[in-house]
């Protein structure tokens, strides 16, 4: 492993990992934060400088302004092991389990490091929910039962999400309908 400057690094076009804008934002604060983890985690470049595992993280030192970064040369893979590399270092092997990150993990911290978890109570927004008339029975339910997708939407597409969809049920237009006929419309 070295250290070197961060515009002898080339970003591997051909990398079929990519990142949304929202977790890219996480990692460059994790490594504003935290940058000793780059020692930990450093970028495997090939013999000519182009990186095999660490694109993502590249990018977002660059963008985290830093000027070098660590590297480790695999020299010796062949091409096919190279490109088997790309996919197999950014395959997501096992699951988190819940339950201790539950318990015996900082919610906050988790949220910090970047990692998607369940919020309390207090930030969950349910406005979705105000228009639901909550007091009917499950008798009256049974004539006419609906089963409910959920879509997930970008932060920064959610607040307009939210807005158009109140406009429609407060039109008396059945959403459900108008996202098929979207889905049917785009396939």
């Amino acid at each position: 492993m070295e250290k070197v400057k961060i515009s002898k690094v080339i970003p591997n076009e051909n990398n079929p990992r990519f990142i949304k804008d929202y977790k890219f934002k996480k990692l460059v604060k994790s490594i504003q934060d935290f940058p000793e983890m780059l020692k930990l985690r450093p970028i495997v470049v090939n013999k000519d400088m182009v990186v095999l595992g660490g694109n993502m993280r590249l990018k977002a030192c660059k963008e985290a302004g830093l000027k070098e970064v660590y590297i480790l040369k695999a020299d010796e893979l062949t091409e096919q092991q190279q490109r088997e590399f790309i996919v197999k270092d950014n395959v997501g092997f096992g699951e988190w389990d819940w339950d201790i990150l539950a318990n015996e993990w900082n919610n906050q911290q988790l949220k910090e490091w970047g990692m998607d978890v369940w919020q309390p109570e207090e930030e969950v927004d349910y406005s979705a929910l105000e228009d639901l008339d909550l007091d009917e029975t499950i008798e009256d339910k049974e004539a006419g039962v609906k089963r409910a997708i959920m879509i997930e939407f970008d932060p920064k597409h959610y607040d307009q999400a939210n807005e158009l969809i109140t406009q429609a049920r407060k039109e008396g237009k059945n959403v459900g309908l108008i996202v098929l006929n979207a889905f049917k419309d785009e396939l």
